[in-house]
């Protein structure tokens, strides 16, 4: 069995690794420049969020803090008769890229020291390459994917963006999992 703390090599330079390429991913390759849409009329809808001073947060329109008015038939003509979403308030500014792109590393970091846990408890000291090439990459793309589907599903984030994000992570899977093969001990 090889240890956890032997593995802080291929740990975070595998972090580093999905770090760089997520940044190519969303500043250089052209397939996320399409997810996002602008709201028509963006200063009155922008005027019309400002009154309400909401604070940041998610919220899910129309809606009810009340579990009982959910299931009214006033709040039933309310979602039938309207759009129905979610408004995502970030505070004001421009976004924190630093503090953004610290906690995007540490969530690859955070992945990789759970593929480097599962690795370590499957395999020991001279393991062949393409063994742990397969587990690697399976455990890293459940790291980074999976929890887009559920988006798509339960929050309306968009299939097709839902997809790019998936394919994304496949290829962050595949490089922690040749970072691992490669300096596996």
């Amino acid at each position: 069995m090889v240890s956890l703390a032997s593995l802080w090599l291929p740990i975070l330079l595998s972090a580093v690794v999905a770090w760089i390429a997520s940044a190519i991913f969303w500043t250089v390759s052209p397939h996320h420049k399409t997810d996002f849409k602008t709201v028509p009329d963006q200063d009155d809808f922008l005027d019309a969020v400002k009154k309400r001073d909401l604070s940041p947060g998610q919220y899910w329109f129309p809606y009810s803090d009340v579990p009982a008015e959910r299931t009214s038939p006033e709040m039933a003509e309310k979602m039938n008769d309207n759009p129905n979403g979610m408004l995502t308030v970030i505070s004001h500014g421009a976004p924190n890229m630093g503090k953004n792109l610290v906690l995007s590393f540490l969530v690859n970091l955070v992945i990789a020291v759970f593929v480097g846990y599962v690795a370590a408890q499957a395999f020991g000291v001279g393991e062949p390459y393409m063994n742990v090439f397969q587990l690697t990459s399976v455990v890293a793309f459940m790291g980074y994917g999976f929890g887009y589907w559920h988006e798509a599903i339960w929050f309306g984030q968009p299939w097709k963006r839902a997809w790019k994000t998936v394919f994304d992570a496949l290829v962050y899977g595949l490089l922690t999992a040749g970072v691992f093969g490669w300096l596996w001990p």
